[in-house]
């Protein structure tokens, strides 16, 4: 599947900022499942590379502005073409071993209630099928719905809300699978739409699971990542794989205008 991708991000302050720094995770790596045709990240209209490779083998660029400022614009524009890989991802550059995401972080500690609904998941079976069942009890805990956690929100807050979007399923999925001994790590991309469903930036999971690598489970959507999906950068939990994320001063009431296209090319054939 080949598909056209451009996302805009603009921030505006009620009160200009008078310095922004801000470290950027928005180019594709490539893999089985993914080529990168083209790929284009401006900063208000400036073209910006990225300038290395953090551990986790995101590629990153930072940027800043250092004048008086009460809007910044981040544009991405590119054409990928995607094979479905049944979930299975494969790095040409793996980076870190499996035993680093087995740790938890300070968004996907793991409390009482997150090893119970882990349970589900602790029983007889193989690691894939159980990993399965793992997803969807996460989805079926947390209703999808927007505006009811933040970027800083926990795995267990998130659980015990009962409510999220793809950001929480995945830290909660990461968490439980954590909790019974498995490697696992957030993914940050894109979810090319299916009929009238809105194109939108995502965020899934993706467990180490013994003779298969790294499998991806998307808890939103109860399914495993296929060929309408595009994968940006990975960590531990979102703060590593967030696309952008900054400091800066002044630049008081900061409000987000995000748009999503994404679109297969017509008469793109099917890999």
């Amino acid at each position: 599947m080949k598909l056209n991708i451009l996302h805009q991000t603009r921030y505006r302050y009620a009160e200009a900022a008078s310095l922004i720094v801000q470290a950027l995770r928005m180019w594709p790596v490539e893999s089985a499942g993914q080529h990168c045709q083209s790929w284009r990240v401006e900063v208000d209209g400036s073209l910006l590379q990225p300038t290395c490779v953090d551990g986790f083998g995101n590629r990153v660029a930072t940027h800043s502005v250092d004048r008086m400022v009460d809007t910044v614009l981040i544009s991405v524009r590119g054409v990928i073409e995607t094979r479905d890989c049944q979930g299975v991802h494969v790095d040409p550059n793996p980076g870190l071993p499996p035993a680093f995401y087995v740790a938890s972080t300070e968004l996907t500690a793991v409390n009482a209630q997150i090893s119970e609904l882990a349970r589900v998941a602790s029983g007889p079976g193989g690691a894939l099928e159980r990993m399965h069942l793992l997803s969807n009890a996460v989805r079926d805990r947390i209703e999808y719905r927007t505006e009811q956690t933040g970027v800083e929100t926990t795995a267990a807050e998130a659980l015990v809300l009962g409510a999220g979007v793809c950001q929480d399923h995945a830290q909660v999925m990461i968490s439980a699978a954590r909790s019974l001994g498995f490697a696992a790590r957030y993914v940050s991309g894109y979810l090319c739409p299916a009929g009238e469903e809105a194109a939108a930036s995502h965020a899934w999971a993706e467990v180490h699971v013994e003779d298969l690598g790294w499998v991806g489970f998307d808890p939103a959507n109860r399914q495993c990542p296929n060929e309408r999906y595009v994968r940006i950068a990975c960590g531990r939990d979102y703060r590593d794989a967030a696309p952008v994320r900054g400091v800066r001063i002044g630049g008081l009431a900061e409000t987000l205008e995000v748009q999503v296209q994404i679109a297969e090319s017509i008469g793109a054939a099917q890999q």
